[in-house]
């Protein structure tokens, strides 16, 4: 879960949870971006296992796009390595720790769990989209 969580936190630089788990998710994602920083491959092997993420067997191609253009279109949007290592980090070279933030907030209907937004800190506003809901669709529509 930690790592499927962080992967979502890469992709969409923020992400909509409880606040119990985007605690514990924040110390693994700031040790990713404390890998990232250095970028060497050992780093980068490193990562791509803690996060279980094997960039050459996770592309498969689509049967509209195959080859090279797919690939560079997939290593962009999906490959978790890739945009960790040379987007994100490079943002945080200059910064020594404190790379997530927690915004708190309203607790949810169903269960009264308090909610709360994990996303990058430095990370430019238009960059960032809406937060991907990771949420049990069963909770939700209980509201």
């Amino acid at each position: 879960m930690l790592a499927n969580m962080v992967c979502s936190l890469i992709k969409h630089k923020r992400v909509t949870t409880t606040l119990a788990k985007a605690k514990v998710v924040r110390s693994v994602a700031e040790k990713m971006v404390t890998l990232g920083k250095s970028g060497t491959l050992h780093d980068r092997r490193l990562a791509a296992a803690r996060l279980r993420q094997q960039p050459r067997s996770l592309f498969k191609g689509t049967p509209s796009k195959k080859g090279a253009v797919a690939r560079a279109e997939w290593r962009e949007n999906e490959d978790v390595v890739h945009i960790l290592f040379d987007k994100i980090a490079p943002l945080f070279k200059q910064r020594a720790g404190g790379y997530t933030r927690i915004i708190r907030l309203n607790q949810r209907q169903g269960d009264a769990a308090q909610r709360a937004i994990l996303e990058w800190v430095e990370i430019p506003a238009e960059a960032a989209p809406e937060p991907a809901k990771t949420e049990d669709k069963k909770l939700e529509a209980a509201k």
